[in-house]
């Protein structure tokens, strides 16, 4: 009998916590969620708008080519950048020679932050969308976020008057 009892109290604890009560109290669900949900379509599309590419040189490749950027006989005529991959194959030596060595693990997490900051700096976000579509996301967003805030205080000026 005490067991069921517990189990009826922690059915009706999780069906309060469960309950969408926008403000702190009851009403504006409808217009919580349909805010909610013309916002998350809105975010959809401008994420479904942006492509990535990549460039051909990052911020260090870059700096590494001849005569401060690339060009003729510079780094950014070949695809290897081996000279990129130096600190990382030093410290990565260094390490299989003597784990203990604070040099090599210094080495091996600077080389693979120059990897990740070549990597990363390559990347181009493209934005291409018309004007239709950009005015569909940003009514689609602020009339989501609006409709969200509204459905949110709603009752609360309800709850005064």
């Amino acid at each position: 009998m005490l067991f069921k009892g517990l189990i009826a109290a922690d059915h009706c604890a999780l069906l309060a916590f469960m309950k969408l009560e926008p403000g702190g109290r009851p009403g504006g669900e409808a217009k919580f969620l349909i805010g909610s949900v013309l916002a998350v379509i809105g975010v959809w599309l401008f994420f479904d708008s942006v492509q990535f590419t990549s460039a051909h040189g990052g911020v260090i490749s870059n700096v590494l080519g001849r005569n401060g950027g690339g060009g003729v006989g510079g780094y950014r005529e070949t695809t290897s950048m081996g000279a990129l991959l130096l600190p990382l194959f030093a410290g990565v030596v260094g390490l299989f020679f003597d784990v203990r060595q604070r040099w090599a693990w210094i080495l091996t997490g600077l080389g693979i932050a120059v990897l990740g900051v070549e990597i990363v700096s390559r990347f181009r976000p493209v934005f291409a969308v018309k004007a239709t579509h950009l005015f569909l996301m940003i009514l689609l967003i602020a009339g989501g976020l609006g409709l969200m805030l509204r459905g949110y205080v709603e009752d609360r000026r309800q709850g005064k008057g």
